[in-house]
């Protein structure tokens, strides 16, 4: 055991560590982000501004800024070093769920409870695209290592793979994701026969 930080005055939603591994971060059911020196377990800072509980972080690749999410819909960016509020990102209608920095650091995604998936810039907070395509909640989401393309998960129990270098046209999204786990739903034995008819009625991807 090296240091067991003590700092948060309800139960934390989730951990991750800088890119150097010097400092890591915690969000939490009070409301607040703390940042922690690694060796020696030393509180730096807490972040203050959510009105409800915060469900996720993630820092930047060069850990100079970091992304967090919350139960009262919105998204904020962080300067680590200082504490000091970039951004608040508002756009979703429900509480987001994931935040993600894209390879190079300068988009940051965002997935709610409102089933979309939302593209920011992160230098200026600007919103560059939302993606439609789940039917229900969207729980997870990651870029792909070239940040070419992006990958959400949902409760709808769908994955959507979306190519960031073109439009964003729900009906191809569609039609691309059912052209992918039709054959999943129509001959896997455990799949359940409500389940088979998810994509009744979409066409074949062009």
């Amino acid at each position: 055991l090296l240091h067991t930080p003590n700092g948060h005055s309800e139960g934390v939603w989730s951990v991750v560590f800088s890119p150097d591994g010097q400092t890591l971060a915690s969000s939490s059911w009070d409301k607040t982000v703390k940042l922690w020196q690694v060796g020696s377990g030393k509180l730096l800072h807490t972040l203050n501004g959510y009105s409800d509980e915060v469900l996720s972080v993630v820092f930047s690749p060069d850990g100079q800024t970091l992304a967090s999410s919350s139960q009262d819909k919105t998204v904020k960016l962080w300067q680590v070093g200082s504490g000091k509020l970039l951004h608040t990102l508002n756009g979703h209608s429900a509480e987001v769920l994931s935040v993600v920095f894209s390879p190079d650091g300068q988009t940051l995604a965002s997935s709610s409870q409102d089933k979309t998936v939302k593209l920011w810039q992160v230098g200026s907070g600007k919103l560059l695209h939302t993606l439609n395509g789940h039917s229900e909640g969207v729980s997870s989401i990651a870029f792909s290592p070239d940040g070419q393309t992006l990958a959400s998960s949902s409760w709808d129990k769908t994955i959507i793979l979306w190519n960031l270098a073109v439009d964003f046209d729900e009906t191809v999204v569609r039609q691309r994701g059912c052209s992918w786990v039709r054959n999943y739903l129509l001959n896997n034995p455990n799949v359940r026969e409500s389940d088979r008819h998810i994509c009744d009625g979409v066409a074949t991807a062009p």
